[in-house]
Parts: structure tokens; C-alpha cells; sequence
């Protein structure tokens, strides 16, 4: 088992952060960013150039971070690769010492700096975890034998707040059936509704990290409510990082208020700093998480 397999099973309070690859082959400032969270932060997400942005495939950044000591979570997504290219990666990065991958759709290329590629989504997000499971138990998707298969800990993102709520606790079943052993979630800020989607997820016996994306400024929010499915950010909040004099401060505060308020519902907190990981320490203190 993997250190963030037997974390999982723990059942300790987890801290996951993500980071993205870099444009280009220098992974200094990456690797910079994990040795400053490193006793915070359990694992880190490696995003599959997010935004459809192209950046070094999330397999040459866990490698590196492998190599010095920390614990990478691969993200797969269906959107540039087919299945053997896929299955093939999965191979891959289990023969580089990853251990733990993320399965997910991936955001549409006309999203991103490479707006004329071609999406292939030959796999979605339910292929992904059979084919995971599959080499798992030793054979590729199409039943194939493996001369030594991965060890992977599968995981899959959820969204609180999904217009339909019901489809979403559905779809969740889907992956728990095809092998997800624990959930990330989309950007939580309000616990209440959080809440209301904890209730129904905890049927599944599945830890789920509630998602945190650190917010910069009102702006910022707004962008999140008018481009994320499912993001809200409560005028409140909007209106207190507005007021701000000292927007990085306001952001550590409401970012421990809210972790805070939902630690005692999930069993970690996925953070997002884009940027900010420096205040990820501060935010987790202000919700009373202390390193280890």
C-alpha cells in the first residue's frame, strides 16, 4: 500500500494540494512548492495540462516528485489520449513509483491555448476506472494478461454543488461500482450545502476531500461563479474580499473559517492555490490542522 493508500485508511483529517507542471521542462519552481508544504500536505494532485493549457505531462512532474521524497496523485483525463495511449501511461507511472491517479473527463481543448486540437475522449471517466481496475487485478482493458500490473489507489472528483443533485450521488455509485476508492471534490464554500451532499455520499464508505480553490480577490470569485459549474461563492464572501486592505490575510481567514466549518464532515480537504501555495500552511492553521 501506498503511504497515502494507508493515510486513506487511516481515517486521519488529509491534505491534498495541487499542482500544475510547468510550460516547459524547468521543475524548480514546482518542486519548490512541495518542499515548502512538505509536513502539511499529504499528497499532491498533478493536473493533465488543466484548462487544456499544455504544459509537461503530470508523469514527468511525479517522477521528479517521487524522487525527492513526496507522494504524487496523477490526474487522467480522456480528452488527448486513446486507450492504448492511456493504458499505457497508467503503466508507465506506476513503473515511475506513482501510486496513486485521479480519473476525470478533462476540460474541452477549445478551452485552452491550443484551441484547434482535436479532443479524442475515446475513454470517459467510467472507462477510465475499469481500465485502472482492470490492470489492477492484472489485465488490461480488454482482458489481456499483464507480465506485472500497477498497485494504483483510484480516485474520482464529485461536485457538491450540481444542479442535480441526485444525478450527481448516481454517478458517484457508478464509480464506486468501477473501482473509485475515494472522492476530490469540486470547490466547496458553503457548508451548508455541503452538508446536504455529505449526507447522501457518506453511504458510500468512500473518503471524500472536500475542494478548496484559495480565493485572490472579488474578482476572482465572480470569474468562479461565472465559469465553474457548480462553484458558488456566496455574495458574502465577494463582498468581504472586496472590503479587504489585505487580500491574502482575508483569504487565509476565509479559507480556515470554511475549513473549519466542514472538517468535521469529510476526511481531508483538497486545496487549489493557483499560485498562493505559500498560504496554504496559515490557512490550515487558522482551521486548526496543525503539519506533521
Amino acid at each position: 500500500m501506498s503511504s497515502f493508500a494507508e493515510s486513506l485508511s487511516s481515517g486521519r483529517f488529509l491534505v491534498t494540494a495541487e499542482l500544475n507542471p510547468p510550460k516547459g521542462t524547468d521543475l524548480t519552481d514546482l518542486l519548490k512548492k512541495a518542499e515548502s508544504l512538505r509536513g502539511w500536505v499529504d499528497a499532491f494532485n498533478l493536473t493533465d495540462s488543466a484548462s487544456a493549457v499544455m504544459t509537461m505531462a503530470p508523469l514527468g512532474a511525479a517522477a521528479a516528485l517521487v524522487q525527492h521524497g513526496f507522494e504524487p496523485i496523477v490526474q487522467v483525463t480522456g480528452r488527448d489520449r486513446n486507450r492504448i495511449a492511456i493504458q499505457g501511461d497508467m503503466l508507465a507511472g506506476a513503473a515511475l513509483g506513482v501510486s496513486t491517479i485521479v480519473c476525470m473527463g478533462g476540460d474541452p481543448p477549445g478551452a485552452g491555448d491550443h484551441p484547434d486540437a482535436k479532443g479524442v475522449f475515446d475513454f470517459d471517466t467510467i472507462a477510465l476506472l475499469k481500465a485502472a481496475k482492470s490492470m489492477n487485478n492484472g489485465t488490461d482493458f480488454m482482458g489481456k494478461q499483464l507480465k506485472g500490473s500497477p498497485h494504483y489507489t483510484i480516485g474520482a472528483v464529485a461536485n457538491p454543488g450540481a444542479p442535480d443533485l441526485d444525478k450527481e450521488i448516481a454517478r458517484m455509485q457508478e464509480k464506486v461500482n468501477e473501482g473509485a476508492e475515494f472522492f476530490q471534490t469540486q470547490a466547496v464554500y458553503e457548508p451548508e450545502q455541503f452538508a446536504m451532499f455529505m449526507d447522501r455520499a457518506k453511504a458510500f464508505g468512500k473518503p471524500v476531500l472536500a475542494g478548496f480553490i484559495i480565493l485572490k480577490s472579488g474578482d476572482m470569485a465572480r470569474r468562479l461563479n461565472a465559469t465553474l459549474p457548480g462553484v458558488s461563492v456566496p455574495e458574502a464572501l465577494i463582498t468581504e474580499m472586496d472590503a479587504a486592505e489585505d487580500k491574502s490575510a482575508k483569504s487565509i481567514e476565509i479559507g480556515g473559517r470554511i475549513i473549519s466549518a466542514i472538517k468535521g464532515m469529510c476526511q481531508g480537504v483538497h486545496i487549489m492555490a493557483i499560485g498562493w501555495e505559500s498560504r496554504i500552511p496559515a490557512m490550515l492553521q487558522a482551521a486548526g490542522i496543525s503539519g506533521h
